[in-house]
């Protein structure tokens, strides 16, 4: 079935910056009738809103905090896309890391804040006759970056369970769409190696998806390229990830 992002309501986490902040910008432009900004500082989304204040909406939202959770849903009730941005890179190995805390606050962000969303904003999605989530998540959720270790485990996790949330709302009609880019040109992603994602080319290519029904997305011409070497062998792949260990 096919969606069209014209007219459609949003709510975008960890819409203060980045992939975002772009991820705002191009639902105005597409025709979203509203957009709401998820942030856990909403005074950092000003500038943003001033942009377009008629159809852009800041809400508080830490997507760990499960008050924080209950109050958009029980606030932004005409929701019809809801986009799983937020996320959180603390740059640490699995057994190099002083401690897990690190491991911990990836997973409460990357993982547990998607299930927390989508299970809160489930009810308000079975309610539009054409509705979607999209988790963004990173070419990671594939293979393991030991230098990235638990990240990379974080996404690896969030990519089951939007598997498995897109096969739990298939019959109430909501499309679950996982974005996986490589690196990209954000705060989060300035430490990686170049050549990186701009922004937009992730957002616009996933806001496709969204458009014509595609469940995993690979944006952008750099995340195509990896995900063909991934397909030709994947072993191989991971073997050559697996060269970058931690500090």
């Amino acid at each position: 079935m096919s969606r069209t992002i014209e007219n459609t309501v949003a709510l975008v986490t960890g819409a203060n910056r980045g992939i975002g902040r772009e991820f705002a910008a191009e639902l105005l432009r597409r025709g979203a009738r509203k957009v709401y900004l998820g942030a856990r500082d909403p005074a950092s989304l000003a500038a943003l809103v001033a942009l377009d204040p008629a159809r852009l909406v800041p809400l508080k939202l830490d997507v760990t905090n499960a008050a924080d959770v209950a109050e958009a849903a029980r606030v932004a009730t005409d929701v019809t896309l809801l986009i799983n941005n937020a996320g959180f890179a603390g740059g640490q190995g699995g057994i190099s890391a002083p401690d897990l805390s690190i491991a911990r606050q990836e997973m409460e962000v990357n993982y547990f804040g998607v299930l927390a969303l989508s299970k809160a904003f489930a009810p308000i999605l079975a309610k539009a006759p054409a509705s979607s989530i999209v988790n963004v998540l990173s070419f990671l959720s594939l293979v393991t970056l030991p230098a990235a270790g638990t990240y990379s485990a974080s996404k690896a996790a969030a990519l089951a369970a939007t598997r498995t949330i897109r096969a739990e709302l298939k019959d109430q009609g909501t499309h679950v769409v996982a974005s996986m880019p490589v690196q990209v040109e954000t705060d989060m992603g300035r430490g990686l190696p170049e050549p990186r994602l701009q922004p937009i080319d992730v957002v616009s290519e996933t806001l496709d998806a969204v458009e014509t029904g595609v469940e995993e997305v690979f944006p952008g011409e750099l995340t195509r390229n990896v995900a063909a070497a991934f397909a030709a062998d994947p072993k191989g792949l991971q073997a050559h990830m697996s060269a970058t260990l931690p500090a």
